[in-house]
C-alpha cells in the first residue's frame, strides 16, 4: 500500500452559520490531490485546520504517520504551504523575504530559492508591494518549495491568475511530483486546473465530502444518461441523481451504468438511451443534487 503523507479523519469545525462536517480523505506519497468545491464550501477551513492555523472541534489529522500535535515544528519543516492570500512585508524586498522565511527552516536551500525565482522570473530586488498578484503567488510557491518539502499544501494557488500564468504553475506542479518523494494537495474552484494535473480528487460541498477517489474512477464511473420522456418511471428515476426534465427529454447521473442498464431493460426493453461522459466541471454544476454515496465517496 502507498505511504499516506496526509490522513484526515472525521475533521469537524463548527461556526454559527457553517459546519465542517466529518471531513475525511488521505493522500499517498508521490501524487497530486485536487481539493475542489464552490467558494464557501469549506476548502480553506479544512486547510487551515490541517496547518493548525485554527482549532478544530473533532477529528484527527496525521502527517507522515504522526498526529499534528506530535513534534509540530519538525512536521512543518517537511511541509510547504501557500495561503489563499499571500502576505508579505510590503516594503521589504524579495531577497530579504527569502532570508526571513528561510531562517525558520533547518532545510532551507538558498541556492534553490534563487533558482526558483529565476525560473518564475521574480525580480529578487523588487519590494513585495511592487509585485503583481501573479508574481506574489510565484514568490509564495518559491518560498514553499525552497526547503525541500515532502508535502505541498496550496490554498487556491491559481485563483485570480490569467490563463498563461495558471498553466505555467500547473506545469510546475507536474514537474515537482516527478520526484516521487513529494505530494501536492491543492484546493481550487477551477475545475479545469484540477482535471489537468490531479491524480486524485476530493470534492467538498457545504462542509461535507461528496467524493474522494482517483480521478479516472470518479470520471469514468459517473455518466450522464439522456432519454426521451416516454422512457421514464419511478424505477428509472431511482437509479439517477440530479434529474433534469424538459419538453425534449430528461437527463440524470449514474455512477453504476450496469445497474442502470439492468433496470432500463427490465422496464423499456425496446427503448434507447444515450450515455455521455461527465466532465468535472459539469459534475460540479450538478453537485448540489448528488449524494455522496453515488459518487464513490470513501
Amino acid at each position: 500500500m502507498d505511504e499516506m503523507l496526509l490522513k484526515v479523519n472525521g475533521l469537524t469545525k463548527r461556526y454559527e452559520s457553517f459546519k465542517l462536517d466529518g471531513v475525511s480523505f488521505q493522500i499517498p506519497r508521490g501524487y497530486i490531490m485536487g481539493f475542489i468545491g464552490q467558494n464557501g464550501s469549506g476548502k480553506s477551513t479544512t486547510i487551515k485546520c490541517i496547518m493548525n492555523l485554527i482549532r478544530y472541534d473533532a477529528g484527527e489529522i496525521h502527517m507522515f504517520g504522526q498526529t499534528d500535535s506530535q513534534q509540530p515544528e519538525k512536521l512543518k519543516n517537511r511541509i510547504g504551504y501557500v495561503s489563499e492570500e499571500p502576505h508579505f512585508y510590503d516594503d521589504m524586498t524579495v531577497e530579504w523575504t527569502g532570508r526571513f522565511v528561510g531562517s525558520f527552516y533547518t532545510t532551507w536551500d538558498d541556492a534553490l530559492f534563487r533558482k526558483l525565482l529565476a525560473r518564475f522570473q521574480v525580480d529578487r530586488k523588487k519590494k513585495a508591494k511592487e509585485l503583481s498578484r501573479g508574481m506574489k503567488v510565484k514568490l509564495s510557491l518559491a518560498l514553499a518549495m525552497a526547503h525541500h518539502p515532502e508535502l505541498l499544501i496550496l490554498d487556491e494557488p491559481t485563483s485570480g491568475l490569467d490563463p498563461v500564468i495558471r498553466s505555467e504553475l500547473l506545469d510546475v506542479f507536474l514537474e515537482i511530483i516527478q520526484n516521487e518523494n513529494c505530494s501536492i494537495f491543492f484546493s481550487s474552484h477551477i475545475s479545469t486546473d484540477i482535471e489537468k494535473v490531479a491524480d486524485y480528487i476530493t470534492i467538498i460541498h457545504n462542509g461535507r465530502i461528496v467524493a474522494s477517489t482517483d480521478k479516472l474512477t470518479l470520471l469514468d464511473q459517473s455518466k450522464v444518461i439522456k432519454a426521451d420522456n416516454r422512457y421514464r418511471n419511478a424505477s428509472i428515476e431511482a437509479e439517477l441523481s440530479n434529474l433534469k426534465v424538459n419538453d425534449y427529454g430528461y437527463s440524470g447521473i449514474t455512477s453504476d451504468i450496469r445497474s442502470f442498464d439492468r433496470v432500463w431493460k427490465s422496464n423499456f426493453p425496446e427503448g434507447e438511451y444515450k450515455v455521455e461522459k461527465l466532465a468535472l466541471d459539469e459534475l460540479l454544476v450538478r453537485i448540489a443534487g448528488i449524494k455522496g454515496e453515488q459518487l464513490c465517496a470513501n
